[in-house]
């Protein structure tokens, strides 16, 4: 027999306040191998969003939370909160994460219902849990009771359809879920096809929580449209944030109805500068650090040419000079030039990849 549905708190649980006041939320999507401290305090630099959700712990028998994860909570000095995201189907184990993290100054604990990863959903956890109802009913009620604070849920339209996605719905709602963000693809779509924006208008007029809608949200006029099209409190945006760290700030100007903020490819050129210096662990190999800055530039460069030159000629780079010689014909050839809110169409972050072997994670970009 299903648990009872959980009993509403004596004080309401409120979300923090979107840092212009009365509008919709942003938040930064968490993406393994990308969403650490480095990035979330140079994201901060050009425009925070409202929220910051962490790269996702690992929960298992053997697991503690990972040091270079909890330095995005102990360490941020962003002036946002941090959700702390947690993937994982062991109840027990889930439980004793949970613990530890909300000794931590955590704004809430997010459960990852979505990463199309096959070595994640391989393991039922992730995105492969939404094969199963039941298992999320009992991990939603172990939370739900260890969680006095706010709990929020990442999710998928389900796995390889959106059979389930009604019951899933249910369970936000049985659970008493704070907030929930949905990706409008299912599973095994990872990133590709189009965004189900239907599905996420249906979990705004269904669940009982504010909802954010995510997936293919390019640019803050593409935040605008989908608020629209969906009904959603808010967005959460991912990919597209790395190529245009201003998009959160871009997405305040639109919804106060003010001019969008201008980027011009000396800007990009700054970003690149700023992130790469904050990202480089001292002492470490030269190559090692240029290879991780590709994984930012796969995404960066979709908007620097429609023709993709300067990603042929970053992806051949193998030193730090290499690297900004390339970034320097590229972007400052011609600094005033706009960049472009939305990425050039057919550019492919990662080829041979984006198409079919997308994951939640970003790293392993080819070099």
């Amino acid at each position: 027999m299903p648990p009872p549905p959980a009993s509403l708190p004596a004080e309401p649980r409120r979300l923090p306040a979107p840092i212009a006041a009365g509008q919709p939320w942003t938040a930064l999507a968490p993406m393994q191998d990308v969403t650490d401290l480095a990035f979330l305090q140079v994201i901060s630099r050009y425009g925070a969003p409202d929220f910051f959700f962490t790269e996702f712990f690992r929960v298992h028998v053997q697991s503690r939370p990972e040091p270079h994860i909890l330095r995005s909570i102990l360490e941020n000095t962003t002036g946002r909160p941090v959700f702390a995201q947690l993937i994982g189907e062991s109840v027990p184990h889930l439980v004793r994460t949970v613990q530890a993290l909300l000794a931590c100054p955590v704004a809430g604990i997010d459960l990852n219902l979505g990463c199309p990863a096959p070595k994640i959903y391989r393991k039922n956890v992730g995105g492969g849990l939404l094969r199963d109802p039941a298992r999320i009913d009992e991990i939603l009620g172990a939370l739900r009771a260890a969680v006095p604070g706010l709990l929020t849920v990442k999710m998928r339209i389900g796995f390889d359809d959106p059979a389930n996605f009604g019951r899933i719905l249910e369970l936000v709602n049985r659970h008493a879920v704070d907030l929930l963000t949905v990706h409008g693809r299912t599973v095994k779509e990872m990133y590709r096809g189009e965004v189900r924006y239907d599905l996420i208008a249906q979990a705004v007029q269904t669940v009982r929580c504010p909802v954010l809608a995510n997936g293919n949200i390019t640019s803050a006029g593409r935040a605008a449209d989908v608020l629209a099209r969906t009904g959603a409190a808010g967005v959460m945006i991912g990919r597209h944030a790395i190529r245009n760290p201003w998009i959160f700030r871009q997405c305040r100007e639109r919804f106060a109805g003010r001019p969008v903020s201008v980027v011009t490819l000396a800007d990009v050129r700054a970003y690149i500068e700023h992130l790469y210096r904050a990202t480089t662990t001292p002492g470490g190999p030269e190559r090692l650090q240029v290879a991780r800055m590709k994984k930012y530039l796969n995404f960066v460069g979709q908007g620097v040419d429609p023709d993709g030159v300067f990603l042929q000629a970053m992806r051949r780079a193998q030193t730090e000079a290499e690297l900004f010689s390339v970034c320097d014909r590229h972007l400052l050839g011609e600094p005033a030039r706009a960049f472009p809110p939305e990425p050039h169409p057919g550019l492919l972050a990662r080829p041979n990849r984006e198409g079919a072997l997308e994951t939640c994670s970003l790293d392993n970009v080819p070099a």
